[in-house]
């Protein structure tokens, strides 16, 4: 079974929810750090680290003693990524989505493939957790690919929660993609139902379940409520403001360990997701 919890902005409180969710699912639960631009789930766990692996896609390379300059590799690239200049072709690397078609398309063989790092993947042990970790390196611009590296490592068996990189962009969709549910995390502000709305759209675009939960509820009003009943989208937890729970965060605790009144609330989000999923 494999839960994302994604949210159409930052700062709606997603990993709170990705963390204390994981924690109360158990033993059979891994926990994905798929915001690899801002990864920050290892903060709130103390953790042994198991291992880390460097994750490397591959890049055109062009021979330009071969290259003939015909464009051929120009037309093809969607995302202008390679380009004929003076009568050679060049790359643009943090445009490049290493699909290898350049490779492909090229009639003198001018163009090859070397493996680029892109990143790493950690492994860490917190007591019975288990998170996986992606880290885009700096000046990486796709990060799409580095998550797709994470997903792969997700068993077969068990439950795999995914922190999702925040909005609805490239990063957002490819973690979202392929799994079970959705928990969309949001907040009761005129900016909140915005993004909801675009979260919303994403996931029934792509066709994917998902239920919402509503964080800091009191601090605005009640149209994300009004919202969901609207739309039919189910109301899987209400978490009120509390400034606890913000202190908490800001001392790398966790919710439901910190203030053990909350577990029966996540406890509650669980039966929830695995009611929706039935």
């Amino acid at each position: 079974m494999i839960v994302a919890v994604a949210s159409g902005k930052g700062g709606t409180g997603k990993t709170t929810v990705s963390l204390n969710l994981a924690h109360v699912f158990g033993k059979s639960v891994q926990l994905f750090d798929c915001d690899v631009e801002e990864p920050n789930a290892n903060l709130f766990l103390r953790g042994e680290r198991k291992s880390e692996d460097i994750v490397q896609i591959q890049m055109p390379h062009i021979n330009l003693a071969r290259c003939d300059g015909c464009g051929d590799c120009n037309t093809f690239c969607q995302f202008n990524a390679i380009v004929v200049a003076a009568g050679k072709a060049m790359v643009f690397p943090e445009l490049c989505h290493a699909c290898g078609g350049c490779t492909l398309v090229c009639p003198t063989h001018a163009i090859t493939e070397v493996d680029t790092r892109i990143g790493t993947i950690e492994t860490l042990q917190a007591g019975d957790l288990t998170l996986l970790q992606g880290t885009l390196d700096v000046g990486v611009s796709s990060a799409s690919p580095l998550i797709d590296a994470v997903k792969k490592r997700i068993p077969v068996d068990g439950v795999a929660i995914l922190d999702a990189p925040p909005g609805t962009s490239c990063p957002a969709v490819a973690t979202v993609r392929k799994t079970d549910y959705t928990v969309l995390v949001t907040e009761p502000t005129p900016f909140g139902l915005h993004d909801l709305k675009l979260a919303v759209a994403m996931l029934r675009h792509i066709g994917i379940p998902f239920g919402v939960v509503v964080n800091r509820h009191g601090i605005g009003d009640d149209r994300v409520h009004a919202y969901c009943r609207k739309e039919n989208i189910p109301l899987l937890l209400v978490i009120p403001d509390d400034r606890r729970i913000a202190e908490c965060y800001s001392r790398g605790e966790i919710l439901i360990d910190a203030l053990p009144e909350y577990r029966a609330l996540f406890e509650q989000l669980r039966g929830r997701v695995l009611e929706q999923m039935a």
